[in-house]
């Protein structure tokens, strides 16, 4: 123990053999491996605030004061210690970036994440199961009632009217073409690859007896045809990959009548100066495509509205959301940490090491802003004239949300 040493905070190696494995291989992702597999244990009231705390006190340790013969002798004894293998393979087996039009299966990497287990997304879940970020009107509020917020929000945005037909391309659990549907009088449907949220999202219809006005399909955004007053697209930007972008917003573009409005909601990363710095896939962003959310890409809002514009939108609001976020997912760790048990009932140790550690970090990395997250409303601009939009953002707010 350090003079300084917090008690509630222990890290704990198995043996030797981890040391040595981190010599041979000093890198994030080999890290995270040794975490995953349990060959690093980390006690303390949670992994956020353990890399909270951490981040904080830890030492500026100068290189150049060092004893460099020491620092060799001591790390020799642990260079060349046997180190057990992997139990679990969890990353995904194929080309994870899926830059390579060839190499690219959307259903693919839909199924790898979102198919993971319902149980085991509903014990961290509220119970809408909204997957993407809460809105905190006030930072006080629960997940629950952000979340249902956020559903409001979004609605209030489209500016949904009784009659109107809404899409939700990549409908997650049927959150919103429900809550659409029952409190602005709309026509929904949704649009997943995930087997599992369609199975889910159609039961919840039969439930809420919404068969009338709310619809879903197991089907690729891509091969949809017909007209919408409406498209909402929350969290699905981040699938697209940026190759793509001309395809979607040109397939959203056909389904959307004139003067129609879309919501497209995503998470986003800062611009650079230089687009081939952009362009490179950093480290944690290697283990999140390989192990998370393999064919994930994300832009910088800019290029968002630039492509929005060139495919015949016209934007109205841009809205950030970092920190909205940034709590959204610190809420999705603790309530994920406190079902250990049966987190692992459902998916194992290491998977669920692997998300504790994902749930994490990316808070952090919205906290310090190096993840943006932002709403950005649009409408179909194919004829002079002006948008069916009214002249300020008043309308959003003229009501209070959720219960007084």
């Amino acid at each position: 123990m350090g003079r300084d040493a917090a008690e509630d905070l222990v890290v704990t190696l198995s043996g030797p053999g981890v040391l040595g494995s981190l010599l041979r291989g000093p890198n994030l992702e080999n890290l995270l491996r040794e975490y995953v597999h349990g060959r690093i244990e980390i006690q303390a009231p949670s992994l956020i605030e353990f890399f909270e705390r951490v981040r904080k006190t830890r030492p500026k340790i100068k290189f150049r004061e060092i004893k460099k013969s020491l620092l060799v002798k001591s790390s020799l004894q642990f260079l060349f210690a046997t180190h057990e293998k992997d139990r679990v393979q969890l990353g995904y087996n194929r080309d994870e970036t899926g830059r390579t039009a060839s190499n690219r299966d959307n259903r693919e990497f839909v199924q790898f994440h979102y198919d993971l287990s319902n149980d085991f997304y509903k014990l961290f879940l509220d119970p809408e199961m909204q997957y993407s970020c809460a809105y905190f009107n006030d930072w006080t509020h629960s997940l629950e009632r952000a979340q249902l917020n956020k559903l409001e929000m979004i609605c209030r945005k489209l500016r949904l009217k009784p009659g109107e037909k809404l899409l939700d391309i990549g409908c997650g659990w049927g959150g919103l073409i429900c809550y659409a549907a029952k409190h602005y009088g709309v026509t929904s449907h949704g649009v997943t690859l995930s087997q599992k949220q369609f199975d889910f999202a159609q039961d919840k219809i039969d439930r809420m007896e919404l068969r009338d006005r709310v619809s879903i399909e197991l089907r690729d955004y891509n091969e949809l045809e017909g007209t919408y007053d409406k498209i909402a697209s929350i969290g699905m930007y981040e699938h697209v990959g940026i190759a793509q972008y001309p395809q979607y917003f040109r397939k959203i573009h056909s389904l959307l009548r004139d003067r129609g409005i879309l919501l497209n909601h995503g998470i986003t990363r800062r611009a650079k100066r230089d687009l081939k710095k952009f362009k490179k896939i950093r480290p944690e962003n290697r283990l999140i495509l390989k192990y998370i959310f393999p064919g994930s890409e994300l832009d910088h809002v800019g290029h968002t509205v630039e492509s929005l514009e060139a495919h015949g939108f016209e934007v109205h609001d841009v809205e950030g959301w970092r920190e909205h976020y940034a709590l959204t997912c610190k809420y999705w760790c603790q309530r994920l940490e406190a079902e250990s048990e049966r987190a692992i009932s459902f998916v194992g140790p290491e998977k669920y090491r692997m998300w504790i550690a994902y749930l994490a970090g990316v808070s952090l990395g919205f906290a310090d802003g190096s993840l943006r997250i932002f709403q950005v409303v649009a409408s179909k601009h194919r004829a002079r004239g002006p948008a069916e939009l009214p002249p300020s953002r008043g309308d959003l707010y003229e009501r209070p949300f959720g219960p007084s």
